[in-house]
């Protein structure tokens, strides 16, 4: 195949719109922090906290349509032992956006936290959040991965270029536009990438449907036709793990600081709130194209196209269905708009989590731990400096694995097993301190490693219910993720309340209270209408907070 010039030159275009924009936000976001004063910091990762409801709808959106929700529910939908049933990112999408919205939204919105690990950091001081922040930028670095894999596959199919070569220009310029305007970059440019993933996905869908070479996806949904019907089943085997494998997706969403940082920028906790419920059905709605396009593909007889025999399942070439399906059902002129829609994913996902990084790393570990007194300016320069390591790093693992669905589990692994767990204990559970906290990421790291993981090629130690061995791979049909995530807060919780036990009957000296968990009562008389009343100060927490809002 010759190299496809109309695309190459609509991908440039599109690269520099993008470009452009980010030019525009930098602009911006140097006269924001002329005419108010405000923080630095704050207008870098945080656009001055004044992102308007519309705006922060696409960004929110956009964060989470990435490609390799694009890229990755075409796959599951086309995979003959997965199908319809088990691709349920657009639902799992919406219900974490409900849930944010109805119990993270306000009061992390309401105590103007920089980062969403600023309670860790109040609360159980720099030791905890400093580690847990570097699982967060571990996961942050693998969903870079995999959102470029998404866009490497299409371009390198579509295109005939190389993969390296299209990774590497892709990641170039999504640093560049992120380093030149932080947060009013990556929202500004969501509003045109999800507006293009929108249209030019529907405008893929009616070719692919039409295509000579594939049967009425309503006939092979429930019928075998060129392999196994495209809905998929859920068989009482494999029941634990779909349930498992959609509370992952849902709920590993509210432990990323993509999600949070949207949050902490709106304009109030109300806007904050709002966009999460209104960006609950938009990304049901762009998960639509995907799966209609996943159902084509597996309904496709591939020996009539000039893609040939046998089909890309056999060739084990799922991970790329999409891009094969644009190339090779669609005229090369539609085929141009399927690669816009790729990339405007890969983008609004990818600048997403570079920035995420650079949030995390500069105000919670730099400022906060590594140089307390560090100047506006050498805080600017971390994070360029992050955000160009960040986004290295996560390309360079794009060539371990073509699969994205791998790396989607892999990153959601981390944040539910580990982050989602303790960030729901030191928000909602004040009895949550930070010995709790170490022993419930000790154990359920623990279990985590040894319940196994097939996608790494981490044997199972511990064999649940329901474990068996299937072609060589460990598996466990038990919801092992699940039960980790629940022994992570059970623990957190347990021994939280043993450890404020023990030193508040001072079974255990004052000495070793490294994390100051006694509650230290003190009495102060104040006189109001002549009556003397006594306030209790059970611990200092109140304290912190307080000062930690009105420094932000």
């Amino acid at each position: 195949m010759n190299l496809n010039i109309p695309g190459l030159v609509a991908t440039i275009v599109f690269y520099l719109m993008v470009l452009g924009i980010g030019v525009w936000a930098s602009w911006k976001s140097k006269q924001v922090q002329a005419s108010s004063q405000a923080d630095q910091l704050e207008v870098t990762l945080l656009g001055n906290r004044g992102i308007s409801l519309a705006v922060g709808v696409f960004t929110m959106t956009a964060t989470f349509v990435g490609g390799g929700f694009i890229v990755g529910l075409t796959e599951a939908v086309y995979t003959p032992t997965l199908g319809l049933t088990w691709a349920v990112m657009p639902i799992t999408g919406a219900f974490s956006f409900i849930v944010g919205g109805l119990f993270f939204a306000k009061p992390m919105r309401d105590r103007k936290y920089m980062t969403m690990m600023d309670p860790f950091q109040i609360k159980y001081g720099n030791v905890i959040s400093g580690f847990l922040s570097l699982v967060l930028l571990i996961s942050d670095i693998i969903w870079v991965t995999g959102t470029l894999i998404g866009l490497g596959a299409t371009i390198t199919v579509i295109l005939d270029l190389p993969y390296s070569l299209c990774i590497w220009i892709s990641a170039t310029v999504a640093i560049i536009y992120t380093l030149m305007g932080g947060l009013y970059s990556v929202a500004y440019t969501d509003i045109i990438q999800l507006s293009l993933i929108f249209f030019s996905l529907w405008l893929c869908v009616p070719f692919i449907l039409m295509n000579p070479h594939s049967v009425d996806i309503t006939t092979t949904a429930f019928n075998f036709t060129y392999q196994a019907p495209w809905v998929g089943s859920i068989d009482k085997e494999r029941a634990w793990q779909w349930i498992d494998n959609f509370l992952v997706l849902a709920l590993s969403n509210l432990g990323y600081q993509d999600f949070h940082q949207r949050i902490l920028s709106a304009s109030s906790s109300s806007t904050a709130r709002i966009t999460c419920f209104i960006a609950a059905p938009m990304i049901f709605l762009l998960g639509i194209p995907s799966v209609l396009i996943g159902a084509v593909t597996a309904s496709t007889d591939w020996n009539m196209t000039s893609y040939g025999s046998p089909s890309p399942f056999e060739r084990n070439e799922a991970s790329q269905v999409l891009p094969i399906a644009l190339q090779h059902l669609t005229p090369s002129y539609i085929s141009i708009f399927g690669i816009g829609a790729v990339a405007a994913a890969v983008m609004s996902s990818t600048d997403s989590a570079l920035l995420s990084a650079a949030s995390i790393f500069t105000s919670n570990i730099y400022k906060n731990i590594l140089r307390t007194t560090a100047s506006d300016r050498e805080l600017q320069w971390v994070i360029r400096v992050t955000v160009v390591l960040v986004g290295v790093v996560g390309t360079s693992l794009t060539f371990l694995h073509n699969s994205v669905m791998v790396f989607w589990i892999l990153g959601s692994d981390i944040t539910y097993t580990i982050m989602f767990p303790q960030l729901v204990c030191v928000l909602f559970f004040k009895i949550s301190n930070g010995y709790g906290s170490i022993m419930g990421l000790l154990i359920g790291l623990l279990l985590r490693f040894l319940s196994g993981e097939p996608s790494i090629g981490l044997p199972a130690v511990l064999h649940f219910p329901g474990y068996t061995f299937e072609n060589g791979v460990h598996v466990q049909r038990s919801p092992v993720r699940s039960i980790c995530m629940l022994f992570t807060i059970f623990t957190t919780l347990l021994f939280s309340h043993l450890s404020a036990l023990l030193f508040n009957k001072e079974l255990i000296p004052d000495k070793y209270d490294v994390f100051k968990v006694r509650t230290h009562k003190t009495k102060q008389t104040s006189i109001c209408n002549g009556t003397t009343a006594a306030v209790e100060d059970e611990n200092h927490e109140n304290e912190i907070m307080l000062t930690n809002t009105q420094l932000s």
